[in-house]
């Protein structure tokens, strides 16, 4: 009765009763091992089916208006699927497609090379959007707080097999920077590490690319979007006649959207002292107080009397009189009074000008017709007061860069430097890289530079194989270079044609086709008796008119550019000779040698580092064409000095504006003349047709600024003839004009010349240019 009760077990919820009456539940229970459930916090989201076109105006603005970016239609669905269901209904209330479209964009301009932002198999932007899976919570873009941005994207591309993976708690954080680079492609970049770029800095020859005009990218200007976009139709030798109008559409607004970026052109937030001029330059100090305005030609109906600016195209009507035309219409153009704003260049038909003047109506009204008013001909004429080509615009400026540093690092600005004009890399993506690459090769305090006679390239021109004197000539150039050392023998050549005297196959003095290949026969054997030059150097052959095929038809006259290589039908001799000389460097020296030859169009662009140096090599007899359909202007009083006062102008060019210099006198090393030594220079006759055909050819930003009627294009292959932006050389064989090294708005243009000049003469000429300094050299020696 007084026995003490048994204790009783502690009040808890995880008893376990015992299943036999008699027994009672243990004393000390067994402890559950089993977790809590832990219930989801996240919200749900409900996706949505959202149409492109519905995202199309927010991904235009994130896209194009705020990072300069093109979206394909299959971007812009891939984009608004992940938007639909990551987002959900509040995508555009909430504002959560805008962080979302920023980021994309962001991401794909900091990991790819072009803008043109595309959607397929493996593609970046897949691979972007699944990075940004894992980190959308709620509707709305978030970060790990152990994970930068690019390693966070790379892990969650990396896991995109398993949910677990993708989620940020269970992400590695110890990623580095490489995995994340390569993650976003780029590796296909080609963005290496200094270890693989010092292997391949050995080699200077490896960065020299030759790129034909009929496989260079095909863009156009978008004038809604202000940015070039790719052509991807298929080119056609023939196509239809909307092509022949896009071709001239395009030409002028390439144009009106470098004069519309240059400062003269635009309203300054400030005052500036000093009287209003076409400066060309980009520097702010030559900004004018009060900005140009250009007029369409069709706004100029009801305002008689009232002075305007035009820019349009000189083009002849068929009545015979000088007129200009742009987008708007034409109009009658009287130049009894104008003047030249420049008078070292030449003005023809098919070039855009601008002019000021005056705009006087008809005085008796009549029917506008069908052809006259807004869209045609506007009645009345135009009264030019002062002519002068569009301004020039460095390549610096087209671009959007500059370089703030000896180590080549790239400042980000305005302009198009993410645009691949050549399929090389842009100048935004991989010119930095570039840079360090060229630094490498042309820096004397490198380990791996190469010599100052290793990095020349020689240009020679007007190559006629059918002159014995011209052969003579040429071993006398390939015998100077045969006796150097293998490392200071230049890494490439240049043969310019024509390479026969007159048309081939075409009934001329030249013969046929046999004859033809005869000539290059002759020139294997030469080539055969210089074995070490050909071991370690590229040959590049350039044809001209009077080269086959286009000769058989022409009979030496103009044919349509661009013109294709020189058939391989008669070139076999001379590739055989190349591989007999690298076999024979194999057999000597246990290496075979890399000499190639290469059997360019015409033009042709030599890329040399990427985007970093363009050689543009283009053989035309411009000169003689220019002279013979220039419009010729009267000489009064107020013309000569308005002449004088724009040589002044232009030999008193402000600090910075490099505007028309001599790269080299001939006869001297390496004499570069500054802006105060024009007016000693222009004395000179060779180095004034050299300035007046650099200042007519770059200020069109064209190879063949004339009507097609003197000068036929392939309208679909037009594209390869821009000089927008401007090359760093240019290299114009006019066998009409003489010898002359030139720098005009940091575009250095070229004409190496006959090779051998016609008479009694025995001297051979050609140009050596240097690629590091990007300068060129007049070569003499006697033979």
């Amino acid at each position: 009765m007084f026995r003490s009760a048994a204790p009783q077990p502690p009040a808890s919820s995880d008893l376990v009763p015992s299943s036999s009456p008699a027994f009672d539940p243990p004393v000390h229970p067994l402890r559950s091992f089993d977790l809590p459930i832990q219930s989801s916090t996240r919200p749900v989201i409900l996706p949505i089916q959202l149409p492109a076109a519905t995202l199309r105006p927010l991904a235009f603005r994130a896209f194009t208006k705020k990072h300069n970016l093109t979206l394909t239609t299959s971007a812009l669905q891939a984009l608004a699927g992940f938007i639909g269901k990551y987002c959900g209904a509040g995508w555009r209330e909430d504002g959560l497609a805008d962080k979302v479209l920023d980021e994309v964009a962001k991401t794909w301009k900091r990991t790819c090379v072009g803008v043109m932002v595309e959607d397929s198999d493996g593609g970046a932007l897949r691979t972007i959007l699944q990075g940004l899976e894992g980190l959308m919570v709620a509707g709305r873009l978030t970060q790990s707080r152990n994970l930068s941005r690019q390693e966070s994207f790379a892990s969650a591309a990396e896991g995109t097999g398993s949910r677990a993976s993708n989620d940020i708690r269970t992400r590695p954080g110890a990623l580095r920077r490489d995995d994340s680079q390569v993650s976003f492609g780029l590796s296909g970049l080609e963005v290496r590490d200094q270890e693989e770029d010092e292997e391949d800095s050995l080699n200077l020859r490896k960065w020299l690319r030759v790129i034909g005009a009929f496989e260079q990218p095909r863009f156009s200007y978008n004038i809604t979007k202000k940015h070039f976009e790719k052509i991807t139709s298929k080119p056609s030798l023939m196509p239809g006649p909307t092509h022949k109008v896009n071709f001239f559409r395009q030409k002028y607004h390439m144009i009106h959207q470098r004069v519309m970026r240059n400062e003269t052109f635009q309203n300054r937030s400030f005052a500036t002292s000093g009287p209003p001029s076409l400066q060309r330059s980009v520097s702010l100090l030559a900004s004018p107080q009060v900005a140009y305005k250009i007029t369409p030609i069709a706004n100029l109906l009801g305002r008689s009397g009232s002075a305007h600016m035009l820019l349009g195209l000189l083009t002849t009507s068929p009545a015979g009189n000088l007129t200009i035309t742009d987008l708007t219409g034409s109009i009658a153009l009287d130049i009894q009074y104008a003047k030249q704003e420049h008078e070292d260049a030449w003005f023809c038909p098919g070039m855009i000008v601008i002019v000021d003047g005056i705009y006087e109506e008809e005085v008796t009204a009549g029917s506008l017709g069908a052809r006259s008013g807004v869209g045609g001909a506007i009645g009345g004429k135009f009264i030019g007061i002062e002519i002068c080509g569009p301004p020039c615009e460095k390549r610096a400026a087209s671009l959007g860069i500059s370089t703030s540093s000896s180590h080549g690092d790239v400042v980000a600005g305005g302009g198009f430097g993410w645009v691949d004009f050549l399929g090389v890399g842009s100048e935004r993506a991989i010119g930095s890289k570039m840079r360090r690459i060229q630094d490498n090769f042309f820096n004397s305090d490198s380990e791996n530079a190469v010599s100052s006679r290793r990095r020349k390239i020689v240009i020679a021109g007007e190559v006629n194989l059918d002159k014995p004197k011209t052969l003579e000539g040429l071993k006398k150039l390939l015998g100077t270079y045969a006796a150097r050392p293998d490392d200071e023998v230049p890494f490439a050549f240049v043969l310019m044609g024509n390479f026969v005297q007159y048309a081939v196959m075409a009934g001329g003095g030249s013969g046929g086709a046999i004859e033809y290949k005869e000539y290059f026969d002759s020139l294997a054997s030469i080539l055969n008796e210089y074995p070490t030059v050909l071991q370690s150097s590229t040959f590049i052959f350039i044809p001209g008119d009077n080269d086959p095929w286009a000769s058989s038809f022409s009979a030496g006259a103009a044919t349509a550019i661009p013109r294709k290589e020189v058939p391989e039908l008669f070139t076999s001799r001379v590739k055989r000779a190349f591989t007999a000389a690298n076999a024979e460097a194999e057999k000597s020296g246990g290496i075979k040698g890399t000499g190639e030859a290469i059997w360019a169009t015409n033009p042709v662009r030599l890329s040399l580092f990427g985007p970093l140096q363009e050689i543009v090599c283009f053989r035309d007899d411009l000169s003689g064409r220019l002279r013979r359909n220039a419009v010729v202007f009267n000489k009064t009083e107020s013309t000569e000095a308005g002449n004088n006062s724009s040589q002044q102008h232009l030999s008193q060019a402000p600090p910075g504006d490099e505007g028309m210099q001599t790269d080299r006198d001939p006869g001297t090393s390496s004499l570069d003349l500054g802006p105060e030594a024009i007016a000693v220079s222009e004395n000179s006759k060779d180095i004034q047709i050299g300035h007046r055909l650099a200042l007519s050819v770059l200020d069109q930003g064209h190879l063949s600024p004339f009507p097609l009627s003197v000068r036929p294009v392939l309208w679909d292959f037009a594209n390869s003839l821009n000089l927008y932006p401007l090359p760093s050389t240019l290299v114009l064989m006019d066998a009409e004009a003489p010898q002359f090294c030139v720098t005009y708005e940091g575009c250095n243009v070229i004409n190496p010349g006959k090779i051998v000049e016609g008479g009694r003469s025995r001297k051979a000429k050609w140009i050596e240019y240097d690629a590091a300094s990007r300068e060129g050299m007049l070569v003499e020696r006697m033979f």
